[in-house]
């Protein structure tokens, strides 16, 4: 079996950050080797990790997801990014491949469309 793929978690939420963290160890194929809780703590992560897949809260402290999207493409530019966001509307979601963000799941949404994203991300 392959090494598990790298997963770096980025959310000012204390609550949100376990979640996430418990929902993909679970999986065989993920590894969680990251968690941050603003978007200057993720670029220092990723820089550090070199993660496969950055899952990133768009409104946080240090600039929110945006920021660190951008600060995690720069020394990681392999990294792909998925947006983990409680809000969706229009604008912000249109403004997300510009920003080099990947996919986009919405908070509230079942576990296992969490997990097909991130493994969609690696494949």
């Amino acid at each position: 079996m392959s090494a598990p793929f790298a997963v770096l978690i980025a959310d000012d939420d204390h609550t949100i950050r376990e979640a996430l963290m418990a929902v993909l160890e679970e999986e065989p194929d993920l590894a969680v080797v990251a968690v941050a809780s603003d978007a200057d703590e993720a670029v220092a992560l990723a820089r550090e990790h070199t993660p496969d897949v950055a899952v990133l809260d768009l409104r946080m402290p240090g600039g929110g997801g945006a920021a660190a999207a951008r600060g995690i493409l720069a020394c990681s530019p392999a990294t792909r990014i998925m947006a983990f966001s409680a809000y969706d509307d229009g604008e912000t979601v249109a403004s997300l491949r510009g920003l080099g963000i990947t996919d986009f799941v919405l908070k509230g949404s079942p576990n296992t469309e969490i997990i097909q994203t991130v493994r969609r991300l690696v494949s």
